[in-house]
């Protein structure tokens, strides 16, 4: 007799506490709605464009090279020492590719990787809301309380006051991204100043998300808290070549960080992923040799598109909130008459045939959110141009 299989309580011992808040990524869930009902996808950010020519040459004959094995678990070492020389480059910091630098399987690994090395089960981990979602279960998993500290609309600007009430005995770390998914915003010099004065004062760590690093408009700059006195021991550096580069399915990133955090970062790397793609990290060794045009340009191009897609927005009735920094906008549906960010977006994708971003899936309680959306625009022209006539045809209805 085949016995019957065990019921749903009775399977619920299978799942590890850990996971049990977990839910579906809000971002790629909307990918795959846009590619059921046929939406543009303004939704998750990676490019619907080729990228650098030179970037996949570099891959390719790396490839035909046979660098196709087991890299040192922590980077190819050419790779190691050209991401050292880039960051001496352009923001003066000196780094020792031998011993401050672990190669990883993009940002997303870099960022949990890191946090698992250096946060324990009670400590404190100051998060900036709204946030991008992947913080929120990369805390759960290490089993750390998150303390949250409101970046307020429409500039995003925080309450310093609200920041230094966040730390405490317990807090370990701060996660800082910046520019910022989803608010596009760039914390400037002085308000990084301050931070890394509470993380010095508190003998906290800064764990920095600087993934856009070289997306910047209208003046702002990207300050590297690694290299603000006071944190170049304390500062945690993530980030990766997928937005620069436009090559986010490549998953290749790194971390940067004082001798003895890399020492445990690099241990829980090896444990989760061993190593990074070995032909594509050969591949990064031709990216951080660009020249400063190729960054100019990267800014220019998206600012462009930037500037196209709030037009369509704001032509569609959308309240947009102008990003700083990375390529994303953030825009207030309240004129829309729906009730919650998520039916509007279900609507949008379903009856606009554009996809976006409930705005509660960056903040800790949905209501929180309800009155937000988030648009990518790291797209074709063309791409954005036929959102933006699709979304003027629905406000029509």
């Amino acid at each position: 007799m085949i016995p019957s299989p065990p019921s749903l309580r009775q399977r619920e011992h299978f799942r590890s506490a850990r996971t049990a808040e977990f839910t579906e990524s809000v971002i790629r869930e909307m990918s795959r709605l846009a590619l059921k009902h046929g939406a543009v996808n303004l939704a998750q950010g990676f490019p619907d464009f080729p990228a650098p020519a030179f970037l996949k040459k570099a891959a390719a004959e790396a490839i035909e090279a046979e660098h196709n094995q087991y890299p040192i678990t922590w980077g190819v070492p050419a790779f190691r020492d050209a991401i050292a020389d880039k960051y001496k480059t352009v923001y003066g910091l000196e780094i020792d590719p031998q011993r401050e630098i672990t190669v990883v399987c993009g940002a997303t690994e870099g960022m949990i990787a890191s946090l698992l090395a250096t946060v324990n089960e009670g400590d404190e981990v100051i998060v900036f809301e709204p946030y991008y979602e992947n913080y929120h279960p990369d805390l759960q998993l290490c089993g750390a309380t998150r303390r949250l500290v409101t970046l307020h609309a429409p500039e995003w600007t925080f309450d310093r006051e609200e920041l230094r009430r966040a730390f405490g005995p317990r807090t370990k770390a701060i996660i800082l991204n910046t520019p910022n998914n989803p608010t596009g915003r760039v914390f400037t010099r002085e308000e990084l100043k301050f931070i890394a004065g509470l993380c010095v004062e508190h003998d906290a760590l800064c764990i920095t998300d600087e993934i856009y690093e070289h997306i910047v408009y209208d003046g702002a700059e990207h300050v590297p808290v690694m290299t603000l006195p006071g944190m170049r021991e304390r500062a945690v550096l993530v980030n990766s070549m997928s937005k620069t580069y436009s090559v986010t399915g490549w998953r290749v990133g790194w971390v940067l960080a004082a001798p003895d955090l890399t020492d445990s970062i690099r241990k829980v790397h090896d444990f989760l992923t061993v190593g990074a793609a070995t032909p594509l990290q050969h591949a990064g060794i031709v990216a951080m040799a660009a020249e400063p045009p190729f960054y100019k340009n990267l800014a220019v191009e998206y600012g462009a598109r930037r500037e196209m897609l709030i037009s369509g927005l704001e032509a569609a009735g959308f309240r947009c909130f102008r990003p700083r920094g990375a390529y994303y906008v953030m825009t207030d549906i309240s004129a829309f008459g729906f009730n919650n960010d998520v039916n509007f977006v279900r609507w949008l994708i379903e009856t606009a045939g554009v996809a976006a971003v409930p705005g509660s899936s960056f903040f800790s309680r949905p209501e929180l959110g309800k009155n937000f959306v988030r648009f990518c625009f790291c797209k074709r022209e063309r791409t954005l141009r036929a959102a933006s006539e699709r979304l003027l045809a629905t406000r029509k209805l």
